[in-house]
């Protein structure tokens, strides 16, 4: 009572299926007896199975009559008010028709069924959504014409939801179908039209250790979207660059234009831009030098934007993108671009030396590189002969190159060379904010060691120096900008008597000192910005202490801001060892200067003229023999100075011992009471460190001024006896004897025989040295001939 598929009859005019009769002649001959009829059993001599066509066919018709027939029954169902069981029964038999064959995929076209099917993923029930999801997936698996038909209204959004939601089975359905689904190149535009679906399955493909399966369906989904080249944009967008770089490889100047537009407008991550610069830098390098104008601006744009992260900066330059940019701004080719242009590559430049390559080993052109002296040349020559926006970049170029130690020396030597240090220079008073400020980021990394040249230009021009005080301590804005301004006028050459005129004249010091002050009420050294700007406050500064004997008026200013006593509360900054230095060689140039006091005061003068008596009222100092103060002749024996510098002579840093160390030796000096500075120093108990020093064996200049210190010490008969019996000090003098330079060694020698570590065949110094010095010489003139 089943219905026959392929009818066959047999030799007693009985049909029946050709499966079913084939497996009863099998049993008859396995029983070993002759095929028969399994109706009349009667032995059957032939066992030919002849087809019966027309009872075929009318099974065929009937069959598909049903079919039909189901299917539009079914489709009363495929609808939101359908109850579950309805809904899963009308999708099973739109699932049966489909298999069915081709009548029944025809009558699902026909009747419209396909999007009903897709209708049905809305569904309340779970149970529904999944056989709807079963349901189009075998739609999927046959013709694009079918998978377009299901593509169309929402079903493809619906989807993508569903591979976004948290039921696992619903989700692996959802990308299984999906797969199927962008074997159309039709329905692969309308997925990464959506929004969100790139992404979506990005993060599928990405979750391989949760679900494999689904994850490698995703990815599939995704390669299949990428052989779609109307995709490419769409995709580059959601972080798959690959099609649209094959496309800017392989396509048209129409396509490459089209591609690289895109590409420009495109924010890309970091891995991206490394990723860009790998597969296109050399192709876009070619395009700036090469292409039409209209190329060039997007290229411009494109290795612009790519250059801003140093790793794909790096990877542009071993792209060999540098030789390109240079041609096209070299001074003969720049009159070809327009200046927008000249500017995006001047922008790409200066971001390619900032990605921290050495550029003076990465070749441009056969043995140059980019700090040749002639490419420099070409470029500083090109900032004196363009726009304002280019010159910003240009100084920028320079800028980054100066604060490499690799590269510093080349740029600066081309600079010199070049005479370019005027050019420079002169952009500190332009009106053009950035160019002015990139200016004067370059000149203060260049300051170290142009020193001199720069001065020279301020000499020339008070305007410009003017400019320079009012951008550090004027213009309240670019902070950068102010800090470089203002290290600047810190490394000018500290003895230039013009320059500390010139910023007398400007009001500079007062402001410096009011600067000073504010900084240090507000704790110093809590910030780094006020740290580094304290700093630089207090070079400036300094500048008034060397010149006193030769500028009248910074021995006034000295007095009105009392800098003595400002330098010496600067020595408590633990921690800024270079304002340290700075304050203690600062006190060293005010002490020298109180080694010979000047008396203004008429009150002073009659009080001193009484031959040698002294007044009841009045406090000689002992060592400068005359009425001292820190204010009015910067004594370092008032204001707690000499306790503080012998503090300093226990610093990690060897530099701010010297610098200590050599303001103490003033108390030392020929000009001075040497006996009582001897004293003075025993009395703070800064003997012991100045021999600990000594005792570390130090080279260079912090050899010779302790061995000369040490040396005036010993001169103390007391002090040489005591000393004698440490044998820990005679093996230093001894070292400083063999090891130190001919000076050292003499003090050395004159040491040793303090402590008669050297037999005395003659007299070779006066332990009572006249005012007119001795003959072993002044720290005085070693300050000087050191300098």
């Amino acid at each position: 009572m089943q219905l026959m598929r392929d009818p066959v009859v047999i030799e007693t005019g009985h049909a029946f299926e050709r499966e079913a009769i084939a497996r009863w002649f099998s049993e008859c001959r396995d029983l070993g007896r002759g095929p028969c009829c399994p109706i009349t059993m009667l032995e059957v001599h032939r066992a030919d199975l002849r087809p019966v066509l027309a009872l075929r066919a009318a099974v065929e018709e009937w069959t598909d009559r049903q079919q039909r027939d189901e299917l539009r029954r079914a489709c009363q169902w495929l609808t939101k008010d359908a109850t579950e069981k309805e809904a899963v029964r009308a999708l099973g038999c739109v699932v049966r028709g489909w298999s069915g064959g081709r009548v029944g995929r025809r009558t699902v076209r026909d009747e419209g069924m396909i999007p009903m099917v897709g209708g049905m993923l809305r569904s309340g029930s779970s149970m529904v959504r999944l056989k709807a999801l079963e349901t189009i997936q075998e739609f999927a698996r046959e013709t694009d014409q079918d998978r377009e038909a299901v593509s169309e209204g929402d079903t493809i959004r619906t989807i993508i939801k569903f591979i976004d939601c948290e039921d696992c089975q619903e989700r692996e359905l959802a990308v299984s179908a999906l797969c199927d689904l962008s074997k159309s190149e039709l329905v692969c535009g309308k997925i990464s039209e959506l929004n969100g679906a790139v992404l979506i399955l990005g993060k599928v493909s990405g979750s391989k250790d949760d679900n494999p399966t689904i994850a490698e369906k995703a990815e599939k989904t995704l390669e299949n979207l990428d052989r779609c080249e109307k995709n490419a944009v769409q995709m580059a967008e959601n972080g798959r660059l690959e099609p649209l770089l094959n496309l800017l490889i392989e396509g048209s100047p129409e396509k490459q234009l089209l591609m690289a537009s895109s590409l420009e407008k495109i924010v890309l991550s970091n891995d991206l831009k490394i990723l860009v610069a790998r597969r296109v830098g050399s192709l876009f390098g070619g395009i700036v030098e090469k292409g039409n104008l209209e190329a060039k601006e997007v290229a411009f744009k494109v290795l612009e934007h790519i250059s801003a992260n140093a790793e794909s900066a790096k990877v542009l330059i071993e792209e060999n993108v540098l030789l390109p940019l240079f041609r096209v701004l070299s001074i003969n080719r720049t009159s070809l671009l327009p200046p927008k242009l000249q500017e995006a590559a001047a922008a790409v430049l200066a971001n390619l030396v900032a990605s921290g390559v050495d550029f003076g080993t990465v070749p441009l052109d056969g043995d140059r590189t980019l700090v040749s002296e002639d490419i420099v040349h070409s470029l500083l020559l090109l900032i004196s002969n363009t726009s304002p926006p280019i010159q910003c970049k240009l100084l920028e170029f320079f800028d980054t190159l100066s604060s490499s130690t690799g590269t510093v020396l080349s740029i600066v030597s081309a600079i010199k060379s070049s005479g370019a240090v005027t050019n420079l220079v002169q952009f500190v008073e332009s009106d053009h904010q950035e160019s002015r400020t990139a200016s004067i980021k370059l000149i203060y990394k260049i300051s170290f060691h142009l020193d001199h040249e720069i001065a020279q230009v301020f000499r020339a021009s008070p305007t410009l120096l003017g400019c320079l005080v009012k951008v550090a301590f004027l213009n309240d804005g670019n902070t950068d900008e102010q800090d470089a301004a203002l290290q600047i006028l810190a490394n000018l050459p500290k003895r230039d008597k013009h320059l500390t005129r010139e910023l007398m004249e400007q009001g500079a010091f007062k402001i410096v000192v009011s600067k000073v002050f504010s900084i240090y009420r507000r704790d110093a050294g809590s910030d780094i910005y006020d740290n580094a700007l304290l700093e630089g406050l207090a070079k400036v500064l300094a500048r008034i202490t060397y010149v006193l004997r030769d500028e009248p008026r910074c021995v006034s200013l000295a007095r009105e801001y009392n800098l003595a006593a400002l330098f010496t509360s600067l020595l408590r900054l633990n921690g800024l060892d270079e304002v340290q230095v700075v304050s203690a060689k600062a006190l060293m140039n005010l002490s020298l200067e109180s080694n010979t006091p000047k008396f203004d005061d008429s009150e002073q003068r009659s009080k001193l003229a009484l031959f040698g008596k002294k007044p009841p009222n009045i406090q000689f100092c002992r060592v400068h023999s005359g009425v001292c103060s820190i204010r009015e002749n910067f004594c370092i024996l008032e204001g707690k100075a000499v306790e503080r510098l012998i503090h300093c002579l226990n610093h990690s840093n060897k530099k701010v011992v010297e610098a200590a160390l050599a303001a103490l030796c003033t108390l030392l000096e020929d000009g001075v009471e040497t006996a009582e500075g001897i004293s003075v120093l025993r009395r703070s108990n800064g003997v012991a460190p100045i021999f600990a020093i000594l005792k570390e064996n130090p080279t260079g200049s912090l050899q010779h001024r302790v061995t000369w210190a040490v040396e005036r010490i010993l001169r103390a008969e007391d002090i040489a006896q005591a000393a004698s019996t440490d044998h820990s000090l005679g093996s230093a003098l001894v070292h400083a004897f063999q090891h130190g330079d001919s000076r050292t060694r003499r003090i050395a020698e004159a040491a040793l025989k303090h402590v008669r570590k050297l037999p005395t065949f003659s007299i070779i110094i006066d332990k009572s040295p006249s005012i007119r010095g001795s003959s072993l010489g002044s720290m005085e003139r070693f300050i000087k001939f050191d300098r």
